[in-house]
């Protein structure tokens, strides 16, 4: 839930697929509870987040960076991760840029507000809602294990969510298995 200290359903449920130990980027990270879940799980963290309080928020727990990612220049360029995570937060000129921080192998777990959640509250602004499929569209390329596009009862919110995986280069003729949570 936004705001809160507790980490999303939707990250905690597909958090598993981050390889162990694996490197995390929190983009919008806020005051840290999704940065808290990884590190506490082994993981190296990373988050971003232009708001000085929010990152007062995050002492202590791996490296966070202040910027202003949609006015200033992308501070992980030619970075990669094993997990972005990106939850109540769109900027859609950054997708790419998001996207092209995975690590091959890496998992990209995004969950944001869709288009219906000006009916219900905020946000309500158009450029700040996912439009159908576009979560979709961002990950073309990527392998999709999970997509959600609907209502959600508590609270309130029309969501997006995604969890999409770089495949890495291989000769393996076999498919990846990623386990799905029943």
């Amino acid at each position: 839930m936004h705001g809160s200290d507790t980490p999303s359903a939707w990250v905690r449920r597909w958090s598993h697929l981050v390889p162990a130990g694996g490197s995390v980027l929190d983009v919008a990270c806020g005051a840290g509870r999704h940065l808290r879940w990884f590190a506490s799980r082994g993981h190296a963290v990373t988050g971003v987040d232009r708001d000085p309080a929010a990152i007062a928020a995050t002492t202590g727990v791996g490296r966070v960076v202040q910027a202003d990612i949609e006015s200033g220049p992308w501070p992980f360029a030619g970075q990669r991760f094993d997990a972005v995570v990106v939850t109540n937060y769109l900027w859609r000129p950054l997708l790419p840029v998001i996207v092209n921080s995975l690590a091959d192998g890496g998992v990209l777990i995004y969950e944001t507000f869709a288009i219906g959640n000006e009916t219900v509250g905020r946000p309500s602004r158009p450029d700040f809602l996912l439009q159908p499929g576009e979560l979709l569209r961002a990950s073309a390329g990527l392998h999709v294990v999970a997509y959600e596009d609907g209502f959600c009862d508590h609270p309130e919110r029309f969501v997006q969510r995604i969890v999409a995986l770089r495949k890495r280069p291989s000769a393996d003729a076999l498919p990846a298995r990623h386990s799905l949570p029943e």
